[in-house]
Formats: structure tokens, sequence, C-alpha cells
């Protein structure tokens, strides 16, 4: 979906197509037929942006056969889909029974993680609409934190530095801009938006800014305008958000809401969990390890990474962080100025829900995803933006 922004700009709103994992491209056509399509449909609307991942095995396919990359984008076109945003942070497996710590490798320390994200660029250029120049893909946050000195830091920075350069000439022979957005995450080297300020300007590159998740933003307790507006002081862009919730439990000490937590501790991904004090922040890794045990205090309100759907609010007593998901989007697209221009809902924990929760066919989770970004239309309706045709 597009929309005119009060400063005259498109804002472009997309789903993450993360949540049907694919490793090849048969897989990535299905899901356009199966899932991406359907959603179309039920908002009514005859175009809907995709924010599409595409595994290392289907990017490579594509990249190799250029009769399949022109398939890919005719088929996006036959079913009134579009691309401007690539999910570049899962490399392969986001499917598998475990994920975890996985997710986090080839970290940018990796040479293979610079030509993954390069040959994402140069894929994400050919599947541009005609009438779009500019694209981005959200990425790693450098690393995960364990492990990662000064050798490691300056083996991103120069692989970064490198793929900027990249960036410029796929600009120069093709006039798409695509930029990068590094996603803080926690329990990465770029656990918060204030990480990521040292490393990016250091890069000194436009091409690569911050990706916003706004659940990884409330799980580390960031205030929105406060956060944002470092970013702007420091000159940092921010290509891209994600538009997520996290998990709140106001009163972790209670059994009741300790109980209402358990069930969303599952083996699939990873749910760093987060509590702030007098001390400062404090975490665990996973959910699991917070409920076990006295690893993190539960004098003060707990946040989940995990990431649960927008339109429906999980059982009392828990709640989810949508407020803050406003909270950013008023400060990013609220004002005279949009601060940025590419909006992707990203909930690929619907079959990591508790199990009453979960959708129980296709159709129910398409039906979710539709209701998903009719709130998230919603809510930029709400603040003066204008949905186009």
């Amino acid at each position: 979906m597009r929309l005119r922004h009060r400063d005259g700009s498109t804002v472009h709103l997309a789903y993450c197509t993360n949540v049907h994992p694919a490793e090849t491209l048969d897989g990535v056509l299905a899901q356009l037929r199966d899932h991406c399509e359907p959603v179309r449909l039920r908002l009514g609307t005859d175009r809907l942006g995709i924010g599409l991942w595409l595994a290392r095995d289907a990017a490579r396919e594509l990249g190799a056969d250029p009769a399949a990359l022109r398939g890919l984008r005719a088929e996006l076109d036959r079913r009134g889909l579009e691309v401007v945003t690539l999910n570049g942070f899962p490399y392969e497996g986001f499917g598998a029974e475990e994920v975890k710590y996985r997710v986090y490798k080839p970290d940018w320390t990796d040479p293979e993680r610079l030509e993954y994200t390069a040959e994402l660029a140069r894929l994400l250029a050919a599947l541009l609409p005609d009438d779009v120049t500019e694209g981005t893909i959200s990425t790693l946050p450098l690393a995960w934190r364990t492990g990662f000195g000064p050798a490691q830091a300056e083996a991103a920075h120069g692989a970064l530095t490198d793929l900027a350069g990249r960036l410029d000439l796929l600009e120069e022979a093709t006039g798409k801009s695509i930029r990068i957005g590094l996603e803080p995450e926690p329990g990465c080297t770029v656990e918060t938006t204030a990480d990521a300020i040292a490393p990016l300007a250091a890069l000194g590159t436009p091409r690569i800014g911050v990706c916003v998740d706004t659940c990884h933003l409330a799980t580390s307790f960031e205030d929105p305008a406060s956060a944002l507006g470092a970013l702007r002081s420091a000159g940092i862009t921010v290509p891209k958000v994600q538009l997520s919730a996290a998990l709140h439990a106001e009163d972790p000490a209670d059994p009741a809401v300790r109980a209402a937590l358990a069930e969303f501790a599952e083996p699939r991904f990873l749910h760093q969990t987060r509590t702030r004090g007098a001390a400062g922040l404090l975490g665990t890794d996973d959910l699991g390890e917070a409920l076990a045990g006295p690893a993190l205090p539960d004098g003060a309100p707990w946040r989940a990474h995990f990431h649960v759907p927008l339109h429906a609010r999980p059982v009392a007593p828990l709640t989810s962080t949508l407020p803050v998901l406003r909270e950013a989007l008023t400060a990013l697209v609220g004002g005279p100025v949009a601060y940025t221009r590419h909006l992707e809902v990203e909930t690929y924990t619907w079959q990591a829900l508790p199990a009453e929760l979960r959708p129980r066919d296709r159709d129910r989770l398409a039906d979710g995803i539709a209701a998903e970004l009719s709130l998230a239309k919603d809510l930029l309706t709400d603040l003066g933006l204008k949905e186009l045709p």
C-alpha cells in the first residue's frame, strides 16, 4: 500500500514474508500465490507491498538466472504485489524447528554476509516498480555480542564500507538507490539505537542507517521520541521501520503473569527479555531463562522480544507494546517531514504463538495479516497520511 505524506513524499506500507519461510525460488513463488495475493484480496486493494525475504539459496538462484528474476518480477505484477524493501537479516533456515542463535550467522565479520547483502541489493534494484527509484534492505546489527571485539569491529566496518561503495556503483548502473538499515536487536553488538550511532557515524555514508524495529525498541525500554531524535541529531538516517509489538508484563512477580508468560516460551525463536530498574537495563537471552530463576529481578515490568500480532492484544494479564509503535510512528511520519518512507509489518511469530492463539489454517493466517495491515494503515491515516490508489 502507498500513502501520501503531507510533505508530498510517498510512504510505502508492506508486510514481511519471513512469516512464510521458504528457502528456494519455487517456495517464494508459492508464497505469492498462497499467502500474499490472498492478503491483498482481503484488503480490497489493487496493490499490496511485501517485504520479501529471500534466503541464500533463493537469492543465488535469482542472481544466476536473469530469466528467473524477470519471471519473479512478472509474477509480482500479475498478482498485484510490489517490492520496495527486502528483509536481509535471516540468511537461511528461518523456518527451522530451532532458529535461536543461528539467525545471527553469518555476521558482518564474515565475507559471506557482505556477498549475500550485495546480491540482495542487485536483485532489489531489478524488482523495484518502474516508478520507484529507492529500495531498502534491513540487516543484522553487526553481530551477536559475544566474541565481538576490536578486530571484529574493524572487519565489520570494512565490509560495510565495501558495501556502500558497491551500492554507489549499482546506482550509477541502474538509476536505483538501495539503502541498508542495521536493525538494533537485544543481545546484539548494536542492541539499541544509541549503540548504532558510533559505528554508523564512523562509516559516514547515508547509504547505511538504522532499521528501527518497534518491538526491539520497546523491549529495550527506549523512548521513541528521544531515540529517534538522537539519530537525527547525529545525522543517522532511518531507511526503514519494522512495525511490531513486544510482550509486556506489568507485574512479573505475580504467579498468574509468570504462567501467562510461560505460554510464550517456545523452542524456535530467541525471546530476549528485559527489565529496567535503578541499575539500568537488565536482561536474559531468552524468556525461559528469565522465568527459570533469579537471573532477572521481578520488581519492575518485563518486556520480551516476541512479535505479537498488532491488532490482537495478548490475553490478560499480559499486554503488548503497541503504544510504543504509535509513538514511534508519530515521531517518524506524524510531523511536517517524513523521516522514513518504508514501513514493514513484521510479525513472523504467528506459528510460535501459544496453541490457542495460532491460526489454524492458511485462511486464518491471511485474515490476521490483513487485520494487522488494516490497523497499521489506520494509524497512518490518523496521522494525516492519505491512502493512494
